[in-house]
């Protein structure tokens, strides 16, 4: 895909953004855009950061770590040798994440958007632990628990009964700053009939907000083709894969 194909695309996905955050009488910047940028490789990652894009999302640990060097370089040639990554670039781990990655994970990603099982989060707690020892810095780790909320058995995510006690444990983690939820639900044609699962992660974020008496303030729900009905059900991070970037490279 070429960069103007890209740069259109990023200004079609704005418009509904636009339109989808006015029918909710919400502001559009009360909502962030993440490209899904997995399977992309480092040319199209550099279009849509072009085009405006600063928070991109990849589903696995062993990939992001092949596409840094192609990244490096060409954050390097961008800023005249120096730079390693895109000035501002937010990286989001939003695939399932394995305990055995977790390490790794929390060592290369700005936030990892799927956690679902408390061993991954304390495996991504001690990674934080050895960066800060290793002088990456004092800042903790941005999280949010993966729910599943449809009875699917080949999704991942924690079920809704089990929530409350998964983050009770995630927020005692002192790397780990929880900042909400992240559903993925079934894939239907019709948006609409989408809509009661964002419902259903909205209702389950406000309830955990007071059970915990702490501010939950990210819902990320939505993608390519429901991402408006998301807006207007709350969702203040959409994740946008083929409507910014075309079809998967299933190659990568």
């Amino acid at each position: 895909m070429t960069a103007t194909t890209i740069a259109e695309n990023v200004a079609r996905i704005e418009e509904r953004i636009c339109r989808a955050a006015v029918r909710a009488g919400r502001a559009r910047g009360a909502i962030t855009l993440i490209g899904v940028s997995k399977t992309h490789g480092a040319g199209a990652i550099r279009q849509a950061y072009d085009a405006g894009v600063r928070h991109f999302g990849e589903n696995r640990v062993q990939e992001w770590e092949e596409k840094r060097g192609e990244i490096a370089e060409i954050a390097r040639e961008m800023s005249g040798g120096v730079a390693t990554e895109f000035s501002g670039a937010v990286r989001h781990l939003i695939g399932h994440l394995q305990s055995n990655k977790a390490g790794r994970a929390g060592r290369i990603f700005d936030c990892v958007d799927a956690v679902d099982d408390f061993a991954v989060g304390e495996r991504l707690n001690r990674a934080v632990g050895e960066k800060r020892r290793d002088g990456g810095g004092s800042a903790k780790l941005r999280v949010l628990i993966e729910v599943r909320v449809a009875r699917e058995e080949t999704k991942s995510g924690v079920a809704i009964d089990a929530l409350a006690e998964l983050a009770e444990r995630v927020v005692s983690l002192e790397g780990l700053e929880l900042a909400g939820l992240m559903c993925v639900p079934p894939f239907l044609e019709d948006a609409e009939l989408v809509r009661p699962y964002f419902q259903l992660l909205r209702e389950a974020r406000d309830g955990l907000a007071k059970r915990l008496k702490r501010e939950l303030p990210v819902l990320s729900m939505g993608m390519s083709h429901d991402f408006e009905v998301a807006i207007e059900e709350g969702a203040t991070e959409v994740r946008v894969g083929t409507a910014l970037f075309g079809a998967r490279d299933e190659r990568r």
